[in-house]
């Protein structure tokens, strides 16, 4: 047994340092976003508690600041919670807001942020959250709010259709009070007025969904518009680096033409 696993490992980071050749001789994505998805039934395939999938998940979702760091990604955008989750049990959302708190906490005292000069920013309806998750939330952003070298935004509370009515909300407000011509508004008046108008390309060139599902289910849907898509059939918690270059190699054989 111990032989088999000793193979298999060999062979992996075998194909590791492969897919890592082929990556490096392309250019990286700038800008990658994740919907983390699968948790549940990764736990339910192998009988856990539903709490248990989104721990491994949230696990595997602290190797991500190594593995885009390697791979030269910029800007790493993390669709963690989505509005329409807050509606689960109150059981598993109370599950879920403690295990965010903690990956906050621990994010607070992660010293990569600060080390690659990660800005991090939360991206949703965070007025929704509790008290201490909206504390934590501002503490990082605080701590972090000067660095420009990488971003790292955690779409939390997140609906890509309220964020679009909130710039509309937005944009009404300033036309009402003389600040902005209606005639005069265009794409980059609503790009200004996004959650993610604070990033260098607030576009995602590549968007990734585990769990084999085929939609974006509200990521992004305004910076998503000319985003390469890939879709991959492993759940979140197993996800793996291999998963990630294989990813950015699909991007890098793609052609980019953004409608022209």
């Amino acid at each position: 047994m111990l032989e088999s696993l000793l193979r298999i490992a060999g062979v992996y980071r075998i194909y590791e340092k492969y897919l890592s050749y082929q990556v490096n001789r392309a250019e990286a994505p700038n800008h990658v976003g994740i919907i983390l998805d699968g948790n549940r039934r990764w736990a339910e395939a192998r009988s856990y508690p539903r709490w248990m999938g989104h721990l491994f998940g949230a696990k595997k979702a602290e190797k991500l600041l190594e593995w885009c760091n390697d791979l030269g990604v910029k800007t790493l955008t993390l669709y963690v919670l989505s509005i329409e989750n807050l509606q689960r049990s109150p059981e598993e959302v109370a599950e879920l807001i403690n295990l965010i708190e903690e990956k906050l906490k621990e994010t607070l005292q992660d010293e990569r942020i600060h080390k690659y000069h990660i800005h991090v920013k939360a991206l949703g309806k965070i007025e929704l959250l509790p008290d201490s998750i909206r504390d934590l939330l501002g503490r990082i952003e605080k701590a972090t709010k000067n660095y420009n070298e990488r971003f790292l935004n955690v779409a939390i509370a997140y609906g890509g259709r309220l964020e679009i009515v909130d710039v509309v909300k937005s944009i009404t407000e300033k036309a009402k009070r003389g600040e902005i011509d209606p005639s005069e508004i265009t794409p980059k008046t609503i790009e200004e007025h996004l959650y993610t108008s604070h990033l260098p390309n607030p576009e995602p060139d590549l968007v990734i969904r585990t769990s084999g599902e085929e939609r974006l289910s509200g990521f992004l849907l305004w910076q998503s518009a000319y985003s390469e898509l890939v879709f991959i059939d492993t759940y979140w918690p197993e996800f793996r680096k291999i998963d990630l270059m294989r990813a950015i190699r699909t991007y890098q054989r793609r052609k980019r033409r953004f409608g022209r």
